[in-house]
This record gives structure tokens, C-alpha cells and sequence, in this order.
């Protein structure tokens, strides 16, 4: 896409007195990948004429015909007849071309009081609207998928990991909900994009505004604006809502990395968590053996390349003067790209969550490892008086004596823990109680937010009234509000 400036084209070409290079113009195209705007041209067009018909431009006979050549020209479009020809520099004008083909040279009375630059931003809004709603869809089906399986494995052990080491235990069901909070916030993201495309830019013209005066007002209400942008210039240089929404879809590529590349370690004979999905997987073209977690390895891969939308985004509007340029053209490949590779990346989270199997024993036998209770041990000498960095070095040597003889913390007798401190003499035999009671340790991170019964119960009920907002407000129904 470009700004208003030339082609070779009747309707541009009045100040340049030669046609194009043909490299330039295979620089300069962009109808190859913008054509997929076709849809929010027509809708920007058809508000446009009707607001040319309000203040007199157009007669009510011109506006009729119009609007039929606009419907022939969205039915082609739609049915993969339309007559595209290698002049056809985007959307914008090839759709003009083909209006004035159908009707006739009341086609030319189309573009009064409008030029690409609000042309182009006004669909790209739209656009962006649309896919940050898609979105949100998507993400709504992932959390309703991920909310599931924590229900349903609400009381399995689990160990928890900091540093790729074993840490300490909790329930499956809390660690799949702390993938649930993450795609929530994601959610909110693209909800604030939505926020973003709330402004229209139509009758902004190329940077001044027009020269008709019209009331905007009713043109954003038709195409779904709660008002209209309050600069011209500033509406047609802008392209914030693209970055927010590639800012959105980096952030959730990047959690979705996150979930793909757990999953790949999970599935590990090393690991042995979970058996994902044969739908969800693929083999080795030498090794019959191999089953490979395709799938969420390529979670992880495709996040940088969304990442790198965003910062090449980036890169195009930094130091850009306003108003419009041929730069800007450079918005809608990334946006594209980014777009369609987080949808399908969307999907096939929810679908490799949906149909993974986890396996309960390894995952509880991992759980069990008595070196995960060490803050527990830690804790119960805390609550005898002792300071907590006093008794965190206390258990610290407890483990490295039990290390250097062999053992782990469960295989030490109450005689051992009594000799290693002072401090452990008179707990020795409720140590070697903790120790052999996994499920204490569960159940006794009762603060807000953790893995207890009691508290993941609470979050479980957290999750649900969160799922059942967001589903109310994407069925436009009312919610509470944000």
C-alpha cells in the first residue's frame, strides 16, 4: 500500500509523465499479501458513499449504483473472480479500478474528501479490531482447555522446579492453573488492542482533514467506532495499535514457548510426566522408536519469530516524521504473519493440553523425593523460635552430611538428625515424621494462592468466574467490568 503518490494508473498518474520502472514496481506492490483487506475496503467504501450521499456529492442515484457496483465487486472478491491485473498497485486500487469498470466514471466520486492515507489506516483498524477479537477467542478456548485438565487433576502430586531442580511438591492441578493465569493476562492484552481501535481516522484525508466539511460522527458509528480521532494528522501517521497488538502476540507466542518447551521436557524418558497425543506428534525418518514432540517444539520456535515482528515494527517507526510514507507499508506483512502464526499456535496449545496424558505414578514418585520436604524441616524449626536463616543452614548441612554418607533425607534415623545439630536434637523424631508424610508437605502451603487443597479449591472457583466473564463479553453479553 501507499500514500496518495504515483502509478501506472489513470487515476494517478497525472503528474508523472512516464510509467514505472518495472523493478520499482515490484518494490512498490503490495496487492500480493493487502488483498486480504478486501473486506474492511468495501465496508470503509460503502460508509464513505453513504456520507458523500448526506451532504450532496453524490445524488441518491449515483449513491445506488455505487453501492451495487461496490456488492458485484465484493461478490467477485469473495468468489475468486476478480480481474486483478499487474497494474493493480494494492487493494485500494484495484477495487477502484474495477468499481469504475462496473459503473462507470461516477466511480472517480468515490475517493472526494478521502485519500489512501485514512483509507489504509482505517481498514488496517479494522483488521486489527477483528484479529484482536480472534484472539481473545482463541485464548478463551485454550483457558477453558487448561481449566479442565487442573480440575481434573486437582490432587495429583506433582514436584515443582526452580532452576530445572526439584524444589518443592504440588498439586498438577496448581501448575497447570499458573499457565491459566498467564494466558489470562494475555487475554487482557488484546483486549486493550481492541481498546486501541476505538478511534476512526476516515475523512482524516491525507494529513489535513477534508475539505468538505462532513460530520464524522455518524461514519464511525456505522463502522463500529465509539468516536472519531481527534487529529488528522496524528490519525493517519499512527500505527500504535499495531504495535500493541504484535506486543500482545509476542508476550503470548513468548508464554506459549514457555508451555510448548515444558512439554518437550515432560515428555523426555529423562522426565516421563506425560505421553503427548500421536495426532500431536511425529516420528524419525531413521529411528522407527522416536516419537517427537513436533508440536510443542515448534511453540517454542515460532515465538521469536512473532517477537521479531514487533521489533521490526519497531524498527520502521522509529525516528519516522509524521504523516504518511512508503515506510508504513512495511506494517501490514508483520502484522499478518504475526497474526496468523499466534492463531494456529493458539490452537495447537489447546489441542496438545487437550489430549496429553500425564502420568500419575512418575509424577507422585518424583513428588515423594523426601529432599523436596527440606523447607518443610526448615519450617518446623521456625516455629520452635529458631531464625529462619539459622535454621535454613541447619537443614543445608543436614542434607550435605546425608549426601556425603549416602542417603537421602527420608533413609536418615532420628539418631542421625539429632547428631547433626543441636538444634535438631529435640525434633529429631517429628522430623522423621515430616519426612515420611508427602502429603503434609502439600498441604501445608495454605496461604493465598497456594497449592493446598483449601486454596487451590478457592482458585479453581477463581478461574471458573474469570472463564465465565470473559465468555459473557465475547457473546456480548454484560460481565463485570474491566
Amino acid at each position: 500500500m501507499q500514500g496518495d503518490g504515483p502509478a501506472d494508473s489513470p487515476y494517478l498518474a497525472g503528474r508523472l509523465g512516464e510509467g514505472q520502472d518495472p523493478v520499482f514496481q515490484r518494490l512498490n506492490t503490495s496487492l500480493g499479501f493487502d488483498q486480504r483487506l478486501w473486506e474492511e475496503d468495501l465496508a470503509g467504501s460503502r460508509a464513505h458513499l453513504r456520507l458523500l450521499a448526506a451532504i450532496g456529492i453524490l445524488s441518491a442515484e449515483e449513491r445506488e449504483k455505487l453501492e451495487r457496483g461496490l456488492e458485484q465487486v465484493g461478490r467477485e472478491l469473495a468468489e475468486g473472480t476478480f480481474p486483478f491485473q499487474q497494474t493493480d498497485e494494492d487493494i485500494h486500487m484495484a477495487v477502484e479500478r474495477r468499481l469504475a469498470e462496473v459503473v462507470g466514471e461516477v466511480a472517480g466520486k468515490l475517493h472526494t474528501g478521502r485519500s489512501r492515507n485514512d483509507q489504509v489506516v482505517t481498514d488496517l483498524l479494522l483488521h486489527v479490531r477483528g484479529r484482536a477479537r480472534q484472539a481473545r477467542y482463541c485464548l478463551a478456548e485454550l483457558l477453558s482447555v487448561l481449566l479442565a485438565r487442573a480440575e481434573e487433576h486437582r490432587d495429583w502430586p506433582a514436584p515443582g522446579y526452580t532452576h530445572l531442580q526439584r524444589a518443592q511438591p504440588l498439586y498438577l492441578g496448581h501448575h497447570l492453573l499458573a499457565y491459566f493465569w498467564m494466558f489470562a493476562r494475555d487475554e487482557r492484552r488484546f483486549w486493550f488492542v481492541e481498546e486501541g481501535c476505538r478511534e476512526l481516522p476516515l475523512g482524516a484525508g491525507a494529513l489535513a482533514g477534508s475539505g468538505f466539511g462532513e460530520d464524522r460522527t455518524a461514519l464511525a458509528k456505522e463502522l463500529g467506532f465509539a468516536a472519531v480521532a481527534p487529529n488528522s494528522l496524528d490519525a493517519v501517521s499512527n500505527r500504535d495499535f499495531v504495535l500493541d497488538y504484535l506486543g500482545a502476540a509476542a508476550t503470548t507466542a513468548t508464554h506459549l514457548s514457555r508451555l510448548g518447551g515444558e512439554l518437550v521436557l515432560w515428555a523426555s524418558a529423562e522426565f516421563g510426566f506425560v505421553e503427548l497425543a500421536d495426532a500431536w506428534s511425529a516420528t524419525s525418518s531413521l529411528m522407527p522408536q522416536k516419537k517427537n514432540p513436533d508440536a510443542a517444539e515448534l511453540l517454542r520456535a515460532k515465538a521469536p519469530r512473532v517477537v521479531g515482528h514487533l521489533g521490526a515494527l519497531h524498527g520502521v517507526l522509529h525516528g519516522l516524521p509524521l504523516g504518511y510514507h512508503k515506510d508504513l507499508q512495511e506494517d501490514k506483512e508483520h502484522l499478518f504473519d504475526a497474526a496468523d502464526t499466534l492463531e494456529l499456535c493458539l490452537a495447537a496449545g489447546a489441542g496438545l493440553v487437550r489430549t496429553a496424558s500425564f502420568r500419575k505414578e512418575r509424577l507422585a514418585a518424583a513428588a515423594r523425593d523426601p529432599s523436596l520436604a527440606a523447607t518443610e524441616v526448615a519450617d518446623l524449626l521456625v516455629k520452635v523460635g529458631v531464625p529462619f536463616r539459622e535454621a535454613h543452614r541447619v537443614v543445608g548441612r543436614l542434607v550435605r552430611e546425608a549426601l556425603a554418607a549416602g542417603k537421602g533425607l527420608g533413609d536418615l534415623s532420628a539418631k542421625e538428625i539429632a547428631a547433626c545439630d543441636p538444634l535438631l536434637a529435640a525434633q529429631a523424631e517429628e522430623v522423621v515424621t515430616l519426612l515420611a508424610d508427602p502429603q503434609r508437605w502439600l498441604e501445608s502451603k495454605r496461604s493465598q494462592g497456594g497449592t493446598a487443597s483449601e486454596r487451590l479449591a478457592e482458585q479453581l472457583e477463581q478461574a471458573k468466574d474469570h472463564l465465565q466473564r470473559l465468555r459473557e463479553e465475547l457473546d456480548g453479553r454484560p460481565g463485570e467490568p474491566r
